[in-house]
């Protein structure tokens, strides 16, 4: 414990680092994959075709290959990345990639007959997405969505690989010092400590999408089955 105190300024650092790689991938992610999920599942066929390819490309790459990529070949075309840019570039790629397909596949769960009911009302294509499909979408892509958020923020540990000095890196530096220095190895306590700051990181993000989910089903309650919502009319004036 004495030598986490005594490092808890650089531990700290890499804390912060950690954290403001996390967030910065989850941003882009999300995004990427809500737009790219949502197009989709759109009627135009050239567009769902470079969504396929977008997704399958970046996939089907494992994840350390996706980093290594873009730090070592984003300088061949005068891109000059810096670790954490090229870090949450590889890291957003892959997670939207695999994200786009839990919102394409929340999307084509909600049944038919919302799409043609609200269709038949004369909705516009974004209203049906956003007040009709969209909500009940949502419950079902939240769950996974949620855990490949959480894989992602684990994930940012192999940013030590090129160079970003994140948590998991400084954890590394701090047991190869005390061991060189000090003569004894304090792995199983530096470790530890590393393991838990990442289950509480973790566990928490998954707290809040178990939060959402009671929310969207407390404030959307179920519908009739055939049933779609429909604006209450206004009051009658006197």
């Amino acid at each position: 414990m004495d030598l986490l105190i005594r490092n808890l300024p650089f531990i700290l650092q890499g804390l912060a680092m950690t954290l403001g790689l996390a967030l910065a991938t989850l941003f882009f992610a999300t995004i990427i994959s809500f737009v790219l999920g949502t197009l989709a599942t759109l009627r135009f066929g050239w567009l769902r075709v470079l969504v396929k390819v977008y997704v399958e490309l970046f996939r089907d790459i494992p994840l350390i290959v996706n980093i290594f990529f873009v730090f070592f070949v984003a300088p061949l075309f005068g891109l000059e990345l810096s670790p954490f840019a090229a870090v949450t570039v590889g890291l957003s790629v892959w997670g939207s990639a695999n994200g786009i397909e839990i919102v394409r596949g929340g999307f084509n769960a909600v049944p038919k007959h919302q799409w043609q009911s609200a269709a038949a009302l004369g909705l516009k294509t974004w209203e049906i997405y956003l007040f009709i499909t969209g909500p009940q979408a949502l419950r079902a892509i939240l769950p996974p969505f949620v855990g490949l958020l959480t894989l992602l923020v684990q994930a940012t540990s192999l940013g030590a690989l090129v160079g970003v000095n994140e948590f998991f890196k400084v954890g590394q530096i701090i047991v190869e010092r005390t061991t060189m220095m000090e003569g004894w190895n304090p792995a199983f306590t530096v470790y530890a400590a590393v393991l838990l700051t990442y289950f509480v990181i973790c566990s928490t993000l998954t707290w809040f999408g178990r939060w959402l989910e009671r929310r969207l089903k407390r404030d959307r309650p179920q519908a009739r089955p055939g049933a779609i919502p429909v604006a209450q009319p206004a009051a009658q004036l006197p």
